[in-house]
């Protein structure tokens, strides 16, 4: 595929949600924005309304649901849903704070944050299984819209896995880089794999609105965007 047939991916994490402030594991629990999501969703919105957007796709968990309707009303484009950008699943670590699983589940917690890649907490899916449905689906999505501009809403699990895999990160290695509540991040679909363009834009969403919002802040929240559950 030549540059000008190359799909430009945004890839928008979703809002903030309450169990993001209090560092609880959501995985594919599906846990409402609280309201600060929802002005961080308005404003990412807004950021996009001067792309020329193809088509507008989003996980099917409300979190990222309700962000991605947000950007549908301002773009003008219906939201087409799709299981396979949700959260990685997190089986009996979903519902609970980090240190509680910490607490009762000691050494299955070191497993994860050593990001073993086969590592299946009970009802989970493993690292590795995890990864190749975040790239299997960017890609497939991708694919569809050669030369055209296309926008998923997802967690902060996959673009994880998209940000490795954009720039030849093994599934191992620990994270240094930002994913931000409502995070714009610009990606290139080659036709057989990603690069990089820009990552972590969040300017939309500084300034004096922020500091007045309910919840009084944005981002990772503590462990549990640093650690891929959200």
């Amino acid at each position: 595929m030549g540059h000008d047939r190359s799909t430009r991916l945004l890839a928008v994490r979703h809002g903030e949600t309450a169990w993001n402030v209090d560092a609880r594991i959501q995985g594919q629990l599906d846990i409402p924005l609280n309201d600060t999501g929802h002005w961080q969703a308005e404003r990412a919105a807004e950021a996009l309304a001067e792309e020329d957007i193809a088509v507008l796709y989003s996980s099917d968990l409300v979190r990222a649901a309700a962000t991605a309707d947000a950007i549908s009303r301002r773009i003008g484009l219906p939201v087409v849903h799709d299981a396979g950008l949700r959260e990685r699943h997190f089986g009996l670590f979903q519902g609970r704070t980090v240190a509680e699983v910490e607490a009762i589940h000691p050494a299955l917690v070191q497993r994860w944050k050593s990001r073993e890649p086969d590592f299946e907490p009970e009802g989970a899916e493993s690292l590795r299984t995890f990864y190749a449905r975040s790239i299997d689906t960017a890609h497939r999505l991708a694919a569809a819209h050669p030369g055209q501009t296309v926008v998923m809403v997802a967690h902060g699990g996959v673009l994880d896995c998209l940000y490795r895999a954009a720039c030849g990160m093994p599934i191992e290695a620990p994270r240094t880089w930002q994913l931000g509540n409502a995070s714009i991040n610009r990606l290139l679909f080659t036709g057989e794999r990603l690069t990089m363009v820009g990552w972590g834009d969040t300017q939309h969403l500084e300034g004096v609105a922020l500091e007045e919002s309910s919840d009084g802040g944005l981002g990772s929240r503590g462990g549990v965007a640093a650690h891929g559950l959200s």
